[in-house]
């Protein structure tokens, strides 16, 4: 009997629980972004808007990175594209500076549910960054 099968379903697991997390925060994201930030930037002044806009953009540009990069790892599990391919530097997350931050959970001027969509998007994002090194490393 092989061992490379429960190897290889265990990652296929691995990838649809983390882009099942990717979208979930995703619908989170956009149901903040509808209802809920539109309701908090009334009344603050200019900078503290452009703040929670960009803090939404960060949270945004995570997932949506995310959530390609593991498309791409879903697209390799189907023998749609190669390994090869999805090496390639038009497939990779490519950290970025901005969605690498830590920074904004602890920002008490911060709307809660911003710093929580915060914390969680950069975990999320830290996580397939790791995944996304690794998968490097072993090709």
């Amino acid at each position: 009997m092989s061992t490379a099968a429960p190897a290889a379903s265990a990652t296929v697991t691995f990838i649809e629980r983390n882009f099942e997390d990717v979208l979930n925060l995703m619908v989170e994201a956009r149901n903040y972004i509808a209802y809920g930030q539109p309701a908090e930037k009334t009344g603050l002044a200019p900078e503290a808007q452009l703040q929670i806009s960009y803090e939404t953009m960060r949270v945004t540009a995570r997932l949506v990175r995310a959530a390609a990069w593991l498309s791409i790892e879903k697209a390799v599990r189907k023998g749609e594209i190669t390994r090869e391919d999805a090496l390639g530097e038009e497939f990779a997350l490519t950290t970025v500076e901005a969605c690498a931050d830590p920074s904004g959970p602890e920002d008490e001027a911060l709307p809660k549910a911003l710093r929580s969509l915060l914390d969680r998007s950069y975990k999320l994002y830290m996580r397939i960054s790791r995944l996304e090194a690794l998968t490097r490393e072993s090709a």
